[in-house]
């Protein structure tokens, strides 16, 4: 496993982390199985919210890493909120402050790691959050804060009144997913590929030094299935086999390591409930792409070089 400093924090996380979005649904000892096969492997990073599972997830979660005999030392916890389910976003100080000590009774744990605004909600008094995260910090509850789904312009507005960093950002990027690329390959092109439908997020969290978080990798985001063996993306497969192979690898793994060969120092969330399939996809993060082979996954995801 490869490690590197989240944002500006100082904290050497798992280029792999585990979200646990998919754990509610497993027992005790399956849950135990999934977090221990992470910690085995090298991954010290775990990713939850308040909404996965209605709180079953982190739940499980928090149960786990005690059946495993984790220290709380030894890994690093992070959560969203933000998100009422059907109703509304909410960024008011009484949800997060709420849904905070919520997810740490769930997490059996007296602080988290990192805090994440889940998506944007367009209603946020930005001067009532900026006290929020104070009371947060000044109680010892989070140590870091970041947020997901959010463009350069929502991070900028939070940003100007806040006084921690704003340490990382989830956005969904893998081989499934690579509109983020392509904008940048189609700028001052008239085509539907020159769209920036993310205001330049990548290039954004590069010049802030701030972690992109790879949330649903291997999903891809025209089939709503992953691609990992998938008939309809054939091309895609039969690049994944053949780099796989010159590397003794697994087309997991080699998609993983695809991602972490950016130059932004993305970090994977692999959310694969299985433990064969979540040891592969860890795997990525010991393989070292070639530039050559990384152009050509892109173009056989059916991207074009214009």
């Amino acid at each position: 496993m490869r490690y590197a400093q989240i944002g500006t924090t100082g904290v050497n996380a798992s280029r792999v982390a585990l979200g646990v979005m998919r754990l509610e649904g497993k027992s005790r000892q399956e849950a135990a199985d999934i977090v221990g096969t992470a910690i085995e492997q090298g991954i010290n990073f775990f990713d939850s919210a308040d909404i996965y599972g209605a709180g079953r997830s982190s739940e499980g979660l928090g149960r786990a890493l005690e059946d495993v005999d984790a220290p709380r030392g030894s890994v690093y916890l992070q959560s969203k909120v933000g998100i009422v389910p059907g109703q509304r976003y909410d960024f008011s100080r009484r949800h997060i402050l709420q849904s905070v000590d919520e997810e740490l009774v769930r997490l059996r744990t007296d602080y988290l790691d990192f805090l994440l605004l889940h998506r944007p909600d367009t209603l946020v008094d930005v001067d009532e959050l900026a006290e929020t995260f104070n009371v947060l910090q000044t109680e010892g509850k989070v140590r870091h804060f970041g947020v997901s789904n959010m463009n350069p312009m929502q991070i900028e507005l939070l940003q100007s009144a806040l006084g921690q960093k704003i340490q990382a950002n989830q956005l969904q990027f893998g081989l499934g997913h690579t509109g983020m690329l392509r904008q940048e390959f189609h700028v001052n092109m008239d085509d539907a590929a020159g769209v920036d439908h993310d205001g330049g997020s990548l290039a954004y969290a590069r010049l802030k030094r701030m972690t992109i978080q790879a949330w649903s990798p291997f999903q891809d985001s025209a089939l709503g299935a992953t691609f990992i063996d998938d008939p309809r993306r054939p091309e895609l497969n039969a690049a994944l086999s053949r780099i796989a192979d010159a590397h003794g690898s697994t087309k997991n793994a080699v998609a993983t390591a695809w991602i972490l060969r950016h130059p932004a120092g993305i970090q994977v969330l692999a959310g694969s409930m299985n433990p064969d399939r979540l040891t592969q996809m860890i795997a990525g993060a010991d393989l070292e792409l070639d530039r050559q082979e990384w152009y050509d996954l892109y173009r056989a995801a059916g991207n074009d070089l214009p």
